[in-house]
């Protein structure tokens, strides 16, 4: 089993940056997929951007290609994603999930975290 803890959000005007981390527990982070995800009240969760277990292949939601890197150290057992030219549609509660392989369904995961407030002002 594993248990992610997301930190890293906040406040921020529009363009600005953020870089959320996602510490996950347990010796077999390394054998998980990640996934980062975004809901507002009233809609569903949305994908974010994904990463394979070696960190060799990424994929990012259309809506943040070019201004998101997700990445990750399996050494620490941690998760990032860093957000650039940030826009008051970007805020969400922001979770990262684990599962088999970096797939855009919610579905496909199997551990989450319990997210972190993401507000971007105008």
């Amino acid at each position: 089993q594993v248990q992610l803890v997301e930190s890293g959000g906040g406040l921020v005007q529009a363009g600005g940056s953020l870089r959320l981390s996602c510490a996950a527990s347990g010796r077999t982070f390394k054998t998980y997929a990640m996934g980062w995800f975004r809901q507002v009240p009233g809609k569903e969760r949305e994908f974010v951007a994904s990463i394979s277990q070696s960190g060799a292949s990424t994929y990012y939601a259309d809506s943040v290609k070019g201004r998101c890197t997700i990445s990750r150290d399996n050494a620490k057992n941690t998760v990032y994603l860093q957000m650039n030219s940030l826009k008051p549609d970007d805020t969400a509660v922001y979770s990262c999930a684990a599962g088999v392989f970096p797939q855009t369904n919610t579905e496909r995961y199997d551990y989450w975290g319990q997210g972190t407030q993401v507000t971007v002002s105008s």
